[in-house]
């Protein structure tokens, strides 16, 4: 639980969501429409408020958008058009409503389909989550109705993302000037590695990515045998190696548990997900694909963790969360950085 105080966002919303549900024509909402709802917080990230609401017929997530990541003004519609695209898959939450007008709440929202379930556990749902990649993966989107970011330059878009994250850390006088040194030495390794994504231009395959596959964004119903991927806010038209190795990474797996992947389960994961790809050209080319983004996926994580590991103790723009605020203290030790990193750097190529 979070403790709230009267200035604490998730505690104030709570009423403008009540108030804009009962002021709003809702009509289109199965189940909410004209009825009394009930309003309860749900769940909160750095950059998202939900609400459950939940009526005599139905329940639903209500979001509040309080930040982006991607530098969106409009992140609600861009989320909100993603879920649209993804409906089809029939392994994400289906959009009902979304208001960036921003009159009655001071924010976008968007309401959503709430799914029951628990989050996802790595020791028994890693071959549902494989097979809710591929589904999402499989999917054809007509460029007509893609308003996704497009990674064209995969590695260089991670690389000069990473290169300001890593640059806030080190210009802050909190930084710790032998983990600056190392994070230096990793980017100038990232700088000459990521010529090589020009083998993703000979082999392109672009789909949907969500990036960011924590185990958190996963609800898992295994009564009714269905992992679904809820959280879309960062959504990308890019490689499916993205959302693999940004699951496989130690990065992901440790944010919410202490599970650290074996290679007997990464190669269990892959096998499953392979065997739900359609596409004979990225089943044969999976690996390869992998190995090149394995540690520019490290290197987006500790980047991002450098910079809010300095923001949090300073200005951080998003909403503070303390398990998160613990988890970047581990993540900031320089032999664990290491760990991700000198497999690499080490090695010749």
């Amino acid at each position: 639980m979070h403790p709230r105080s009267p200035s604490d966002p998730f505690q104030r919303y709570q009423t403008e969501v009540a108030r804009y549900l009962k002021t709003q024509d809702m009509s289109h909402v199965e189940g909410l429409g004209g009825r009394e709802a009930e309003v309860i917080p749900l769940a909160r990230g750095e950059y998202n408020l939900n609400y459950l609401v939940t009526t005599a017929t139905t329940k639903l997530v209500f979001r509040i958008n309080m930040g982006t990541q991607i530098g969106r003004d409009d992140q609600i519609v861009y989320e909100f058009n993603t879920l649209r695209l993804l409906e089809k898959s029939g392994v994400t939450p289906k959009p009902y409503h979304v208001d960036d007008s921003r009159e009655i709440i001071d924010r976008g929202i968007g309401i959503m389909e709430f799914l029951e379930g628990a989050h996802l556990d790595y020791n028994l749902d890693l071959l549902g989550a494989a097979r809710t990649f591929a589904a999402i993966h499989s999917l054809e989107i007509t460029d007509r109705h893609n308003h996704l970011i497009r990674e064209d330059r995969p590695l260089t878009l991670i690389f000069k993302e990473c290169a300001r994250l890593v640059d806030d850390y080190c210009n802050s006088p909190l930084a710790d000037d032998s983990i600056s040194s190392y994070l230096k030495e990793v980017l100038d390794w990232a700088d000459t590695a990521r010529k090589k994504e020009s083998y993703f231009h000979r082999a392109p395959f672009f789909c949907i990515v969500n990036s960011e596959v924590n185990s958190n964004n996963f609800i898992v119903n295994r009564k009714r045998r269905t992992t679904h991927l809820i959280d879309w806010e960062m959504a990308r038209w890019g490689d499916p190696s993205t959302d693999l190795c940004h699951f496989c990474s130690a990065l992901t797996t440790l944010w919410k548990s202490d599970y650290r992947m074996t290679a007997t389960d990464r190669r269990e994961f892959i096998k499953q997900y392979k065997n739900h790809i359609g596409c004979p050209h990225l089943r044969d080319s999976l690996e390869d694909r992998m190995k090149l983004k394995d540690p520019f996926v490290y290197l987006r994580g500790i980047s991002w963790s450098a910079m809010a590991w300095a923001a949090y103790q300073t200005g951080f723009a998003g909403i503070r969360n303390e398990t998160t605020w613990q988890k970047l203290q581990e993540y900031m030790q320089l032999d664990f950085i290491k760990s991700l990193f000198d497999p690499f750097i080490s090695s010749p190529s």
